[in-house]
């Protein structure tokens, strides 16, 4: 028998991972902390910078992707379109090229108020976060 079954009293608590510094909503984002935030596997944001060519996050040494504001907010609109409104990849890559950026039509929001989204959802991660510590 060892001595960890004979005292498990004695182990030390695994260490809480640290938490993320809450960023300004016009702060570039990592990959891991889009896909976070909007939900979405890592994979699939990648999928789909290769689906719609507005999407052209900042790359940098060793292929690190950094995502603008106005990135997140394509993106949370594509995410959007696919899971909730029921729209195909193609479906959407039609949108948005008859829409330009995919921001102006009668169905989606105006950039203020998807600035205020952002922020909002920045808000909500930083009380996820608060959550997940107590």
């Amino acid at each position: 028998m060892t001595s960890q079954a004979l005292m498990p009293d004695l182990l030390p608590e695994p260490a809480a991972p640290e938490p993320r510094a809450k960023k300004a909503a016009q702060a570039f984002r990592t990959i891991s902390e889009v896909a976070e935030e909007l939900n979405v596997p890592q994979h699939v944001l990648r999928f789909w910078e290769g689906k719609f060519p507005q999407l052209k996050p900042l790359k940098r040494g060793g292929g690190r992707r950094y995502y603008r504001p106005e990135d997140i907010a394509l993106l949370r609109r594509i995410s959007g379109l696919l899971y909730s409104q029921g729209y195909t990849i193609k479906g959407v890559q039609r949108l948005l090229s008859d829409d330009g950026a995919g921001l102006n039509g009668d169905d989606a929001a105006p950039q203020g108020i998807d600035a205020a989204m952002a922020a909002l959802d920045a808000v909500a991660a930083g009380l996820r976060d608060l959550l997940r510590k107590a």
